[in-house]
């Protein structure tokens, strides 16, 4: 289940789950040129202590794109001033679909 990322708590490391959001915004999906908060992708972060936890998928389990969107997502959140270890579980559930797309994304779409 998907927690409201955004009011978890700052911890004492100052990793929040909006400074997690905003290094992995500057991840693209390759294929849509677009970023994979607002692609839905993200399902979950969590913070204990510097460590981050991040539960994210991909459009299909057969996306080409998948390695390089893992890869990117680990060097962006490493980016960040005081993170510890980066932990990337990719999930299949529930699957992704466009309904899980950013509302102001999906409408400029036109979904």
């Amino acid at each position: 289940m998907t927690e409201d990322i955004s009011d978890a708590p700052a911890p004492e490391s100052g990793i929040t789950p909006d400074l997690v959001k905003l290094a992995l915004r500057r991840v693209k999906d390759p294929e849509v040129n677009l970023n994979i908060v607002d692609m839905g992708l993200i399902y979950d972060v969590r913070i204990e202590g510097s460590d981050v936890t991040v539960d994210m998928s991909l459009t299909t389990p057969a996306c080409p794109s998948g390695p390089e969107i893992m890869k990117d997502a680990e060097d962006q959140l490493k980016t960040l001033d005081g993170i510890g270890k980066v932990e990337l579980n990719l999930v299949w559930s529930p699957p992704w679909g466009p309904q899980r797309i950013e509302p102001r994304v999906r409408a400029y779409l036109g979904f």
